[in-house]
């Protein structure tokens, strides 16, 4: 039998895993200018959790949790997103107490069991951003700010022309004006219940709101005949929206007002937003976000405001290695050099062995990315294989190198070499390394 990987999860080979390694390296590294301090939550939770977090009616916990009993027949959950487990974690361990904001990030896998397609994977990775704190705008656009910069950054790295991101807000009201438009959706659309697609009409009567989000084109008309949420705001909520805007203007963040944008969250309130990225298809959205000022009292903490987004590293990869001029399996010159050593240690002979392992212990120590073979073949088929590894220079340790102290250094570019002692062979290429950059 030839086993394959489950349908909807992916391996991550070196070429594969080196961009991720670097897409999350760069986040980390703004994440932590920011203040944002790196955290570990669980992959599993109890199921409940996310039930009341994410809604018991939402597409996710109905049809897309990995959900199952354990052997003491407790229901547990493979956590689609991250939000709720970080809210659990604040609760559990009296994190709320401390000083305000509270401002973390975790990167890890989420699951759901969705139709496996470009950009959407049953396991996919996230760096999830949350802050709590306040509910002042100015953290909400430093928040959505710090998300295009993170996205932006790995093309300035590799030196790519950027991609173009497009932001799209909306604000899906409060506790005070959402129901009432709630109660619109359902009585306007109840009388169009024909035109819309299945799925439609079951939401209609279990969480109309995520009506607005269909892709059907049939349902996509029929919105178009009836009012948007922004007329259903209360004053407070139109007033945080248009500041919001306001701000965005003021630091030079182009973004589309979409009055149909909801999320599949049912903790979501207020200001939501999406990161959409050009040539991803059906499948474009990199970030999404938004508040949620109320989770983390609905799941028996206090209440405090709140507000995250989480990047899909998968799609933000495809962002950028995946562009026209470039196959998705060639790596930058950056990356792929990563992936090669530095130098390739070739030993002729038994005897050499047991040098070669000190000189590359050593190499190694100063930070030198190192091979070595310890194999009985010809020097012809040895520096074939420093060829192929990609290397930039070989050590060459034979008999007669042993007898006299000393060691080859070949420049496996400009195939020329010269004899160094083996006590100094460390230093001469480190510095053989620092002149090439």
């Amino acid at each position: 039998m030839k086993f394959k990987a489950v349908r909807g999860f992916k391996d991550w080979l070196p070429e594969g895993f080196i961009k991720y390694d670097f897409l999350i390296n760069i986040a980390k590294d703004i994440l932590k200018k920011y203040n944002y301090r790196e955290i570990k939550i669980p992959i599993l939770e109890k199921t409940e959790l996310f039930v009341r977090s994410i809604g018991e009616v939402t597409d996710i916990v109905q049809k897309e949790t990995y959900t199952f009993q354990d052997r003491n027949k407790e229901f547990l959950t493979l956590r689609p997103e991250a939000t709720a487990g970080i809210c659990r974690m604040v609760i559990e361990h009296g994190v709320y107490a401390q000083a305000k904001p509270l401002k973390f990030f975790t990167v890890g896998p989420m699951f759901r069991h969705e139709r496996p397609q470009k950009g959407r994977l049953r396991e996919f990775y996230q760096v999830d951003v949350e802050f709590f704190g306040s509910v002042n705008p100015f953290y909400e656009v430093e928040l959505i700010q710090l998300a295009l910069n993170i996205l932006k950054a790995p093309f300035k790295e590799l030196g790519l022309k950027e991609e173009r991101f497009t932001l799209e807000i909306n604000s899906l009201g409060c506790e005070k004006c959402r129901p009432e438009f709630r109660n619109y959706l359902v009585s306007e659309l109840g009388k169009k219940e024909e035109r819309l697609c299945e799925t439609c009409r079951d939401r209609l009567r279990r969480n109309p709101l995520r009506i607005l989000d269909c892709k059907n084109e049939k349902c996509k008309e029929v919105l178009k005949e009836i009012k948007g949420i922004s007329e259903f705001w209360c004053d407070e909520c139109r007033a945080h929206f248009q500041e919001i805007k306001e701000l965005l203007k003021t630091v030079g963040i182009d973004f589309v007002h979409n009055s149909y944008l909801v999320r599949g969250l049912d903790y979501y309130v207020r200001t939501i937003f999406e990161i959409k990225a050009e040539g991803l298809g059906a499948q474009d959205t990199v970030c999404a976000g938004g508040r949620y000022d109320k989770l983390l009292s609905e799941l028996g903490g206090p209440e405090l405001p709140a507000i995250g987004f989480a990047i899909g590293v998968e799609r933000w990869a495809l962002t950028i290695f995946s562009k026209e001029n470039q196959e998705e399996k060639t790596l930058p010159e950056k990356l792929s050099q990563s992936l090669k050593p530095e130098v390739f240690l070739v030993l002729l002979g038994k005897k050499q062995f047991k040098i070669g392992l000190q000189i590359a212990k050593e190499l190694r120590e100063s930070k030198i990315k190192t091979e070595v073979l310890y194999e009985e073949k010809s020097l012809k088929a040895l520096l074939r294989d420093a060829n192929r590894a990609g290397v930039k220079f070989a050590l060459i340790l034979g008999e007669e190198e042993l007898k006299k102290g000393k060691i080859i250094v070949k420049d496996m570019e400009a195939g020329s070499q010269k004899e160094v002692e083996i006590k100094n062979c460390v230093n001469e290429v480190k510095n053989l390394l620092e002149k090439e950059k």
